[in-house]
């Protein structure tokens, strides 16, 4: 009898980094952006795009396979997929993390085997250097950086906006703000809100900046500090959005308590991440996010809902409620 087991996951799983450069140099080199102004035929866009005669009808079809792009008599355009989340004209591009995959976290994840036998980071934090430290030292870097937080999380800022009951509080600080497109998306969907942006001082000018794009300077602002050394704004509702998962088990329980001293009884702390399912079978996306903290950071790891249910009422919090956002995104609430 023939066995009905095949290989096939095993392959396409172990191939799968053949896929991912291809959509990767895609988007490097904008060319979802490129077809949204103008769909083209082979040589029309192997010109514009500057491929060479021996690549560009296996990189250009490789992509059709994938599902990336459409060609139909001959032109080639995007799927919808990526016209709306790939081209940067687009306020819903998400190509940000994309990039900064492409340039930093492909080579990294190179070297996941030592990580896994060491524990110890594989970025530009080897040797004992503070991650945060590196990335931030170097404008360039820190742009895209936050430029990919945006990109990453803004599916699940969106839904934020709408699922957390916001008629009930009249101001919010995002912790670890980055570029601050968790606080905007709120205070664009709830007007009556007020809004602070909280990190490093040297992601002020950033913030600003997409917040004057966004037409929210009247109602947030940014304040510069360090969640280590200073306190937490105050505020209604305080939001840690991908942050949690950075920092070891010490470090997210005295967030927790920080958070705790700034709210108002009656006050809220929503902390979201790709939360993995209690019984860790799953959310293979939080399980692997996990693994990119392992690469990333020291002592960083991603968690289920339970876990932080429970760090959440060390800290003092009750109602604590988990609540799935979008994606392998769900946020946990509790309230002072």
């Amino acid at each position: 009898m023939i066995s009905a087991i095949t290989p096939d996951r095993i392959l396409q799983t172990g191939l799968a980094f053949w896929s991912s450069k291809t959509l990767l140099t895609a988007v490097e080199m904008e060319l979802f952006t490129e077809l949204a102004k103008h769909p083209g035929d082979l040589a029309n866009v192997q010109g514009r795009m500057g491929l060479h005669p021996r690549a560009a009808r296996d990189f250009l079809d490789a992509l059709v396979a994938l599902g990336f792009l459409q060609r139909q008599e001959g032109i080639y355009s995007n799927s919808p997929e990526t016209d709306l989340f790939l081209d940067k004209a687009k306020p819903s591009y998400i190509g940000g993390i994309l990039a900064m995959a492409n340039h930093r976290l492909f080579r990294y994840w190179g070297d996941l085997t030592t990580a896994v036998r060491t524990g110890e980071p594989q970025n530009e934090s080897k040797g004992g250097h503070d991650p945060f430290t590196a990335l931030y030292a170097d404008p360039a870097k820190l742009r895209e950086f936050l430029r990919a937080m945006s990109g990453v999380s803004r599916g699940a800022n969106m839904a934020i906006a709408k699922k957390v009951p916001w008629s009930g509080y009249r101001t919010c600080a995002d912790i670890g703000t980055a570029q601050g497109d968790l606080v905007t998306q709120i205070t664009l969907a709830n007007p009556h809100l007020a809004g602070i942006g909280f990190d490093l001082p040297e992601v002020g000018p950033v913030f600003e900046e997409y917040i004057t794009a966004n037409g929210l300077t009247e109602r947030v602002s940014f304040i510069g500090g360090s969640f280590f050394t200073d306190e937490l704004p105050s505020a209604d509702v305080l939001l840690f959005g991908h942050i949690l998962h950075d920092w070891d088990l010490d470090t997210k329980l005295m967030l927790l308590r920080k958070a705790h001293a700034a709210l108002p009884p009656g006050g809220a702390v929503v902390v979201y991440d790709s939360l993995i399912d209690d019984d860790r079978k799953e959310n293979a996306f939080g399980l692997l996010m996990s693994l990119n903290m392992l690469i990333e950071t020291p002592g960083g790891f991603d968690y289920t809902g339970a876990d932080c249910v429970g760090w959440m009422q060390q800290a003092g919090f009750k109602d604590c409620r988990v609540e799935h956002l979008v994606g392998p995104d769900s946020m946990v609430v509790g309230i002072k």
